[in-house]
């Protein structure tokens, strides 16, 4: 008996036992399934609470975009003040006159002036377009009023004082030398034969900047004529050597206004002009007025290595390696910088609803705009320092292996970056210690000009460009190109790039390119331009842009 109760306690205990542990086993799995269902359920909060953050997030951003849109002014800076009303002299020409602006016009650009390198000038054509100057503006030469000197054999400075030498004088710029060309290259006319077509007027020098020369002397010698003597003294530069960095010309010009003391309230030069059609998304034309232009270099490459026989060629070439180096640079645009130069004041001020949304938002919008604009050569030059092999040197011989090798890399500067970053951004992406890098000349991008409606230079222009064409939408810009104007930065703060040539689709490309032309309307509008902003140069002070007391 004791032990049959043994047993059955030890059966009991193990039965016991055995319950206890699927009990155990069974509030495991319970435990385990409501872990497993509580991780859904976190894993489940979170991603609602994430979701409605992002949502909150892009309508935050919406809202602030929205609102930015809204309450953006696109003419915030930059509004023109109203003007007193003034008794400027109103630019009328008659059927002769007409007939005498062009017949000058033409013979300027029947003159080949061109520049091709610092040792290859074409000195002749320099001194008979000096002598067409006189035959063409005998008053300007001959007026009492005009003080003229040739600087650097080649170059004119005229100095036309104002009567109240309280105010600062200005400085109209221009310059006489082009770019070479040749009609086999594929010209629809010879390119100095200042041939009409349509209505056009054909050569190098057309818009290149002969129409500005020639455009601004005519309206000098109109005002002379009419009895027009200026309030604000001012001065023009007419540079014989722009399109070889104006070494000569301009830097002489500049060290002689130096040396007499001369300061200027503002300088207005070639540079942008009244783009219509160009810009996609924008209703009517713009004048864009340059406020800044790019910096400048040209880099060479070079390799060298022992010369040998081509049946024996060595793992690399010069030319092998120099080629890989120029690849990579071609593979590796300098960074995309667009919104952060003065290309978003561009940008910003140029466009209404629906684009205005975007571009009112630079701070959010930046980087998809400069995607998209870097797919197109014009646009990209916006986005970045710009990057062209334009010459690549090698070789003597079919069978010799060349011991040096060399090319030049052109690059426009954007106005964010200094030439020294962009010479160690080369430097990283050539990688190669075997490729030598020499910096042949450089700058850093220009000065930011002033462009708020305050700023009387840029005022100024903009009154001159909307009493002429008041259907023109006037916004600050940037040159991808240079000009003389850089040498004047010791004169003044404010230089602006600016002539009132039209250019529609397809134009840009005659700019150093084939067919370059101008219309026979716009080379006259071009005179009336500089004739009314002369005049207009003579009021002492901007207006309150506030002000309700004047008329425009």
């Amino acid at each position: 008996l004791p032990a049959l109760l043994y047993n059955c306690l030890f059966l009991l205990q193990l039965h016991y036992n055995n319950l206890w542990l699927r009990c155990q086993q069974h509030a495991m799995h319970s435990q385990i399934k409501m872990t497993e269902r509580s991780g859904k359920c976190n894993i489940l909060k979170f991603v609602k609470v994430l979701s409605f953050a992002f949502i909150f997030v892009i309508l935050v951003i919406f809202v602030a975009a929205t609102v930015r849109t809204l309450t953006f002014d696109v003419n915030a800076g930059l509004q023109l003040a109203p003007w007193e009303k003034t008794n400027n002299i109103a630019y009328d020409i008659n059927q002769q006159q007409r007939g005498e602006l062009l017949a000058n016009f033409k013979d300027a650009i029947r003159i080949p002036t061109v520049s091709t390198s610092r040792t290859d000038q074409n000195t002749t054509a320099l001194r008979d377009f000096n002598d067409l100057l006189r035959k063409a503006f005998p008053t300007v030469f001959s007026s009492h009023l005009v003080q003229h000197e040739v600087v650097a054999n080649y170059s004119h400075l005229f100095w036309v004082p104002g009567s109240d030498l309280a105010l600062v004088p200005y400085m109209l710029l221009a310059h006489i030398d082009v770019v070479p060309a040749e009609e086999s290259d594929g010209w629809d006319a010879p390119p100095f034969s200042a041939k009409e077509i349509d209505g056009f007027i054909y050569g190098r020098g057309t818009i290149d900047n002969k129409q500005s020369v020639m455009g601004i002397l005519q309206a000098l010698e109109y005002l002379l004529i009419r009895g027009y003597s200026p309030q604000r003294g001012f001065f023009i530069g007419l540079g014989h050597d722009e399109e070889i960095q104006g070494l000569h010309g301009a830097m002489n010009i500049v060290k002689l206004l130096k040396k007499k003391g001369v300061q200027l309230a503002f300088v207005l030069d070639e540079g942008l002009a009244v783009l219509d059609g160009v810009i996609t998304g924008l209703q009517g034309p713009a004048a864009l007025i340059g406020i800044s232009e790019k910096g400048h270099a040209t880099v060479k490459l070079s390799v060298s290595m022992a010369p040998g026989h081509s049946s024996m060629p060595p793992w690399e070439s010069s030319i092998g390696i120099l080629a890989g180096a120029v690849k990579r640079l071609e593979d590796n645009p300098m960074p995309r910088l667009f919104g952060e130069g003065p290309e978003r004041g561009t940008f910003e001020h140029l466009f209404g609803l629906p684009l205005k949304f975007v571009m009112s938002n630079m701070w959010l919008f930046s980087p998809l705009l400069g995607r998209v604009m870097e797919r197109s050569p014009e646009t990209n030059a916006f986005v970045r320092t710009t990057t062209a092999v334009t010459m690549f040197n090698a070789g003597v011989k079919t069978n010799v292996l060349p011991s040096q090798a060399e090319a030049y890399v052109n690059l426009r500067i954007h106005s964010s970056q200094s030439l020294q970053e962009v010479l160690d951004l080369i430097q990283s992406i050539v990688g190669d210690e075997r490729v030598k890098m020499e910096l042949m000349h450089g700058f850093d991008p220009l000065p930011i000009s002033s462009y708020d409606e305050t700023s009387f230079g840029f005022q100024i222009i903009k009154k001159t460009v909307l009493d002429q064409f008041p259907q023109v939408t006037v916004a600050p810009g940037i040159c991808i190109g240079n000009t003389d104007s850089r040498h004047y930065t010791d004169l003044t703060k404010d230089i602006y790039r600016f002539a009132p040539t039209w250019f529609r689709p397809g134009d840009a490309q005659r700019f150093h390119g084939i067919n370059e032309r101008i219309s026979k309307k716009n080379y006259e509008e071009l005179v009336g331009f500089y004739f009314n902003l002369i005049q207009n140069c003579d009021i002492k002070d901007l207006p309150s842009p506030h002000s309700a007391v004047h008329e425009l």
